[in-house]
């Protein structure tokens, strides 16, 4: 499991929580949710990658059900338009208010800001039987700005609970084409002493925006990649419960798949099995998994002078990309390689699926052999940009006025030019123009 908190708080009972979340690892974890007066029933997206709740508010094809506002005596819209995107898909609407319960959740209603969906692109996907998202992250990452409150803070302020929630997502056994229910369970305001076993360890979160934390490194079966642990962070690392990926910067994802060629017991493939160009199959009843070395990431514990790691065996590395050749088997987690940062996705879920263990937990370990900080102090993330941006715009306009300005003074003023005054292109903006 994976607890994600910001400030412990008391203990309350769970138990209904368990089991509440719906899905797999391939279309992903959602809770059921009433929304409105009379309640409409929607299934919701368990999201750690955003901040906003939204709910498809218009039919659309790839949708079952919809929220229609007009049908709830509760809604109350703000009249606010809000577009958010996404590493894949974007959705548009607009912003109201309403009352929501969770049948598997919280007991009583609550009144939260809810986004109503009436345009999106790439968002709805066929398949998937959620028709709305439910953003965990940080307010910082709310659209149209922070001011808007969270789903969980409005909980957390509501409900008075502790600010603290844990997701453990189990539907990695489960086929991706199947109709199991069993995806797992998300605790709000705690977490359920049942769903795990011996300690939980906490990793820092280092910027409250996304779920940021610290990579110290990466092993491939065993040995160390020997990177520049900050190789690991950039320009983020972040836990991400919306997706199924393993996402690694360019430098790291090429590192891993070499890692696991030279230490794998499968030498003779060619190089396009590495790379996805060519398909190896094994009969369905052989599992190959002892072929593969594990893959474990190392996170900085609490106490910053350890470190504890967790580790996907085989059976569950990627299907796509590196491991092609589990196109038989299917495996349950994808690995791609990324300009942008390191996504941890629902790649780390139940300790065992169908019978067999797919990951491990182990710690502690020293932190002498890594850097004391592995993530960079600077932090581009995005009100910081749209500061830049404005600021930038506001000195564009400026220089523009002053140009305007110097091209509407009356010649009288300007500077008369004399027989040694002339302008050629060694002292002209044309040879010397700003770029």
């Amino acid at each position: 499991g994976l607890a994600l908190a910001s400030d412990p708080g008391g203990s309350l009972n769970f138990l209904a929580m368990v089991e509440n979340l719906q899905g797999d690892s391939g279309r992903g974890y959602y809770l059921e949710m009433l929304i409105g007066t009379p309640p409409q029933a929607l299934n919701i997206l368990v999201d750690t990658g955003s901040s906003n709740f939204a709910v498809a508010g218009v039919p659309d094809p790839d949708v079952t059900s919809y929220f229609n506002p007009e049908l709830s005596s509760t809604y109350r819209s703000q009249g606010i338009e809000v577009t958010v995107k996404y590493s894949q898909g974007s959705w548009t609407g607009v912003l109201g208010t309403d009352v929501i319960t969770m049948p598997k959740g919280l007991y009583g209603s609550y009144t939260i800001n809810i986004a109503t969906i009436l345009e999106s692109e790439n968002f709805f996907l066929p398949g998937v039987k959620w028709h709305g998202i439910l953003g965990l992250a940080y307010d910082a990452l709310a659209k149209p700005s922070s001011s808007v409150e969270t789903f969980f803070d409005s909980l957390v302020r509501q409900a008075e609970i502790p600010n603290i929630f844990s997701l453990q997502m189990c539907g990695a056994g489960l086929p991706v084409s199947g109709s199991g229910t069993n995806g797992g369970s998300l605790v709000l305001g705690g977490v359920e002493p049942s769903l795990y076993t011996g300690d939980i360890w906490y990793t820092p979160i280092k910027e409250e925006w996304y779920y940021q934390v610290e990579i110290l490194k990466l092993e491939v079966g065993g040995q160390n990649l020997e990177l520049d642990c900050r190789e690991y962070n950039a320009d983020k690392a972040i836990v991400d419960s919306g997706t199924t990926l393993l996402r690694l910067p360019e430098k790291v994802f090429g590192a891993v798949v070499q890692a696991i060629a030279r230490t794998s017991l499968i030498q003779e493939f060619s190089s396009g099995f590495w790379t996805g160009s060519q398909l190896a199959c094994w009969d369905r009843t052989e599992k190959p998994w002892s072929l593969f070395p594990k893959l474990s990431i190392y996170l900085r514990d609490e106490n910053s002078s350890r470190s504890f790691r967790i580790s996907i065996l085989p059976q569950l590395i990627p299907a796509k990309g590196v491991f092609p050749h589990l196109g038989v088997e299917k495996g349950l987690v994808q690995m791609s390689d990324s300009t942008e940062n390191s996504l941890f996705g629902h790649f780390v879920c139940c300790e065992e699926a169908d019978g067999a263990p797919v990951s491990e937990i182990e710690g502690p370990f020293t932190t002498a052999d890594v850097a004391s900080n592995c993530v960079s102090s600077v932090s581009f993330h995005e009100p910081v940009l749209w500061i830049a941006s404005y600021a930038l715009m506001s000195l564009c306009g400026i220089i523009l006025l002053v140009l305007i300005v110097l091209l509407l003074i009356p010649p009288r003023c300007q500077h008369r030019y004399t027989d040694n005054d002339v302008v050629n292109d060694e002292s002209s903006l044309v040879r010397h123009r700003w770029k």
